[in-house]
């Protein structure tokens, strides 16, 4: 089982990806604000259910590689901090644009708002680095089975996200609404986004392997 600090160095982590505008949190605010916040969380749904998929293969394809590769701690660190210095430089380049900007999107039936969701979030190469690069980093061989300590951050990852998403899909027309009032809002996001995930990809890349 993962230490304390661990688990909350990485629900950091978490938190800090999923705040960052994504194919999920697009799709989500998109359709929460064009068919309610009830289409939206039966998009989310679907998001949940491609969150599972790729923990349960992560769990499974991490735990042989870590096993069979000597180095790939090193390779998946370096190619995980690499990921997080461009989220980081996506968020505070001039001009980025905000998820909640409104756009329209034509009324689905629920069945196709789960499908899609769950299509979203498993093309989603965010989650996809996630899963196989910043993951592996919060494993230590020495305390246990590796198997269950990537179940359980990939169950921290998921209620941290889900409960975000949540919260997101709930209140993004209002959001939506205070940040085309307040521009400014909308950039102090996207900077203090964009700051702390690029202090997580210099930790990363300098961290060395327990």
């Amino acid at each position: 089982m993962p230490t304390a600090a661990t688990l909350i160095a990485f629900a950091a982590l978490s938190l800090g990806m999923v705040l960052t505008p994504g194919p999920n949190m697009i799709y989500l605010v998109s359709r929460s604000i064009s068919q309610g916040a009830g289409a939206g969380l039966v998009s989310l749904g679907g998001v949940a259910l491609g969150f599972v998929a790729y923990m349960l293969a992560a769990a499974f394809g991490v735990t042989a590689l870590l096993l069979a590769v000597p180095y790939a701690y090193d390779a998946l660190r370096l190619a995980g901090a690499a990921y997080l210095g461009w989220l980081a430089w996506r968020a505070l380049r001039p001009g980025g644009a905000s998820p909640f900007e409104v756009r329209a999107l034509p009324r689905e039936s629920a069945g196709r708002l789960f499908a899609m969701g769950l299509l979203t979030n498993l093309l989603n190469p965010k989650i996809a680095m996630l899963y196989l690069a910043l993951l592996p980093q919060f494993v230590d061989p020495a305390a246990g089975s590796v198997l269950g300590q990537t179940l359980a951050l990939g169950s921290l990852q998921i209620a941290v996200s889900v409960a975000v998403n949540a919260a997101i899909a709930l209140t993004a027309g209002a959001v939506a609404a205070l940040f085309q009032r307040w521009p400014l809002f909308a950039q102090i996001q996207r900077w203090l986004m964009g700051l702390a995930l690029g202090a997580l990809a210099v930790r990363l890349a300098f961290e060395s392997r327990r």
